[in-house]
């Protein structure tokens, strides 16, 4: 098998649907040929994730965790150790809604390169960062009505238009800023053992800076190549997220604990690899050329 997709799930009963969707033989470019599955994990949702609602043509298996913890990390590997592909896809964050040439782009990165480590680059759903967007009234009705004007899943490069790039702090995004954090992260599934996989210590809710730290120790291996796809994306539907979609004083409060959980484990506080980057992809519409876009403040 080519590929597992792993995606982790908690309280999303409205999103993942429309995850699969975006995870579909019929929606990405090359699902019709492509041997893969999709591992979808309940960690221990309050309300069990319903399968009735599920697209029927996703070759989905749902992993329910019992008494599962408050962070991903050991539903992600339980997850990889039942995978069958030979490359990964981690969707720690399940809310995420992919462009349709994510799959075709980041298996020629495996084609192309020794040990890649893929990137898709991270969006937010709405017109502008939603931790800000939030506070301003965006909600799941703004969102389902911004799906509904560009013909969502039909027109699936159209979330171009109405999504809006994780910045980072940078007052500018390009395809060519360098990325901290995907949600849409391939390897293979011997590079991610080799590397340790996810460190259960990250146990905070959410997983705190779990998501950063396995991205960053994947491409810090020696052989790896940090590759970041270009013209293509993960998108954050709204939802009740641990630090999205916080008010502003709780999220920065979280985050001040994210940082000294990783800088405890890991003894300094760099986020970034500085593994030099390779890009691969295409600008498939005119709002996917988000260098055009107004620079921010």
């Amino acid at each position: 098998m080519q590929l597992s997709v792993i995606v982790i799930a908690y309280a999303m009963q409205r999103e993942i649907p429309r995850t699969l969707q975006a995870l579909a033989r019929s929606y990405q470019t090359i699902g019709a040929d492509l041997d893969y599955e999709v591992i979808l994990v309940d960690n221990g949702s309050p309300e069990p994730l319903r399968t009735d609602a599920l697209p029927d043509d996703v070759p989905v298996q749902l992993l329910r965790i019992e008494g599962a913890a408050a962070s991903p990390a050991q539903a992600l590997n339980r997850a990889a150790e039942l995978a069958q592909g030979d490359v990964l896809c981690l969707m720690i964050d399940g809310a995420h809604l992919l462009t349709p040439g994510v799959f075709e782009w980041a298996l020629r990165a495996f084609a192309a390169f020794p040990c890649p480590v893929v990137a898709a680059r991270y969006f937010y759903m709405g017109p502008g960062e939603q931790p800000e967007t939030v506070l301003q009234g965006y909600n799941q009705a703004a969102e389902d009505a911004l799906l509904q004007q560009i013909d969502w899943p039909r027109e699936g490069y159209r979330l171009f238009e109405v999504g809006t790039p994780l910045s980072g702090g940078a007052a500018n995004i390009t395809w060519f800023n360098r990325m901290f954090e995907s949600n849409c992260l391939f390897m293979t599934r011997e590079h991610y053992f080799a590397v340790g996989g996810s460190d259960e210590r990250f146990d905070l809710p959410g997983g705190g800076f779990l998501n950063l730290d396995l991205y960053k120790r994947a491409l810090d291996a020696a052989g790896a190549v940090s590759v970041q796809l270009v013209g293509e994306g993960s998108f954050h539907q709204v939802h009740g997220g641990t630090t999205t979609n916080s008010e502003r004083l709780a999220r920065e409060a979280k985050l001040a604990d994210y940082r000294r959980q990783y800088e405890t484990l890991r003894g300094h506080s760099q986020l970034l690899s500085d593994k030099p980057l390779q890009f691969l992809g295409h600008l498939p519409t005119q709002a996917s050329k988000i260098h055009l876009r107004k620079r921010r403040g």
